[in-house]
């Protein structure tokens, strides 16, 4: 199973807002920082914003922003609201199987299983948990330092009073 580059790019993109405090990002900055394409991005935000995952807003202050707090997004969700179908195998949809031995056959249940056990998987992630752990190291990947002191009190290029 492969996820497509919208679903890839929409993770990014949230997990990048997610990191980001300080009010909403813009397409510009997104695209820059993760060096992806403007136009895949604007493609990708408008998505997430049709499914309620993020909200945009126009104007100087614009830009788009998560539309929940990261802990209440799952990367299932996210993944769910991308992806055109998990139709794994032709036997998945009813409409287009033409398998001669799917009345006998297993591996439509194994496969099914597989794919629950995948969304679980997803399920129990949220985008906070992606991005809470290695906070400090994505600011610094994704040259977010300057509101880094909004996270967490100090930019990480400062040291603390009295420390080296």
């Amino acid at each position: 199973m492969r996820l497509n580059a919208q679903t890839d790019f929409s993770l990014r993109m949230l997990m990048y807002l997610a990191v980001k405090s300080g009010g909403p990002a813009t397409i510009q900055e997104v695209s820059t920082r993760m060096g992806l394409s403007q136009t895949h991005m604007m493609r990708v935000a408008a998505k997430l914003a049709a499914k309620g995952l993020v909200v945009s807003s126009r104007g100087r202050q614009g830009g788009v922003s998560l539309a929940r707090e990261a802990s209440e997004i799952t990367v299932e969700e996210v993944v769910k609201a991308m992806e055109p179908d998990f139709a794994l195998v032709q036997c998945f949809d009813d409409s287009k199987s033409e398998c001669t031995i799917e009345p006998a056959c297993n591996l439509k249940h194994v496969l099914t299983d597989a794919l629950e056990a995948f969304f679980a998987a997803m399920r129990a992630v949220t985008l906070a948990q992606l991005t809470e752990s290695n906070h400090a190291q994505l600011v610094r990947l994704l040259d977010l330092e300057e509101y880094a002191v909004a996270k967490g009190g100090l930019r990480l290029s400062q040291s603390p009073v009295g420390g080296a």
